[in-house]
């Protein structure tokens, strides 16, 4: 691992991880089985023993494919006698169907048994008797997430589990040796606040992280969700710190479905992706921007991208996805980059004015 790389703790847990994290969502879709193991043992090389993984994976999500990484993972453990207590590994429950009904049907509420099945599943793929991190992929209640920007009470799901009995699944993990720390993803300030409050009111387990994305075209973060995690001691996991490709320059010239665009690409190869957040004209817009503003200050797109996430308070470790080693090596090395003042304050300037087009 670079020697300027400390571990950090996941909020009160007692987990310590480097300040990069793997994340596996490729591995059985884009990165075949051999590749992903090459992958994940350069990985370990360089000291990113971090891994994020769901059980939903891979992506784009398929039945024919879900649960494909973490068997992956697993088998990559299973081969590697003495990897595994090297590795921190995390993974996520999946919520509500969002479209997705191979999961659990496409009326389930995140209840206590739904959880508690998810998490042996997940323990049967991985080969591994624990798993460090254990979060909730996204929450059974209706939030605005996943590129929705309003709140509607009339979305609620009649049928989604309490926080309360989702707390007391996590807790029965916890107790019988099956998870070691728990966390959230795509979760709202109130969510936070919330299994925190009911946490400590019941002597259940405190979550220590939310996944969420954050990057240059996505800093919904910075509007008040991390004023909370700060004062209540969780932890933030960015994931999509290259905004799905677009902060990388990749689509400068050619856009995302124009006969250049790449077409190994997760934009440019399934429209699922380009239907989300990460595929709206104005985020390329603002994307072009920022990677322009890396290149004048004689930096790689994808070197602004990530060093800027590497650096800023709110963030504990950054999530990062590739499909090949190079582009693993590259993302690592992206850790030594420097941002000056003045870079950091035209950043803003773009963000004033361009605000959070992939939020």
């Amino acid at each position: 691992m670079n020697q300027n790389m400390k571990t950090i703790r996941l909020g009160q847990s007692d987990l310590q991880v480097p300040p990069i994290c793997l994340g596996t969502m490729t591995f059985g879709e884009q990165v075949d089985e051999p590749l992903a193991h090459r992958i994940l043992d350069v990985a370990l090389e360089r000291g990113v023993n971090f891994l994020d993984a769901a059980e939903m994976y891979s992506v784009p999500p398929r039945a024919e494919t879900c649960g494909s990484t973490e068997t992956i993972i697993g088998r990559w453990l299973a081969a590697r006698p003495g990897a595994r207590r090297r590795m921190v590994v995390a993974t996520k429950v999946a919520g509500p169907s969002r479209g997705m009904p191979w999961i659990r049907g496409e009326n389930s509420g995140l209840t206590r048994a739904e959880i508690l099945a998810a998490c042996d599943g997940s323990l049967r793929r991985l080969q591994t008797d624990v798993i460090d991190l254990y979060q909730i992929h996204w929450p059974a209640r209706h939030v605005p997430a996943f590129g929705q920007v309003y709140y509607d009470p009339s979305k609620e799901p009649a049928q989604a589990a309490s926080i309360h009995e989702q707390l007391q699944a996590l807790g029965e993990l916890v107790r019988a040796g099956k998870v070691r720390a728990i966390g959230l993803s795509n979760e709202s300030s109130y969510g936070v606040h919330e299994f925190v409050r009911l946490a400590e009111l019941h002597g259940l387990p405190r979550v220590a992280t939310v996944q969420n994305p954050y990057c240059l075209i996505n800093r919904t973060l910075e509007n008040g969700l991390d004023e909370t995690m700060h004062r209540l001691g969780v932890s933030l996991l960015a994931y999509s710190p290259l905004g799905f490709g677009l902060l990388t320059g990749k689509y400068d010239d050619s856009g995302i479905e124009g006969p250049l665009a790449p077409q190994a690409s997760r934009i440019a190869r399934y429209e699922s992706v380009r239907k989300q957040r990460w595929g709206r004209p104005e985020a390329l817009v603002a994307a072009r921007r920022y990677n322009a503003l890396a290149r004048e200050h004689g930096l790689t797109p994808t070197q602004l991208a990530l060093a800027f996430c590497y650096r800023k308070w709110q963030v504990a470790s950054t999530i990062i996805g590739v499909t090949s080693v190079a582009q693993l090596e590259e993302d690592i090395r992206a850790w030594d980059t420097p941002l000056a003042l003045e870079l950091l304050e035209q950043i803003d300037a773009v963000r004033w004015e361009l605000r959070d087009p992939a939020q």
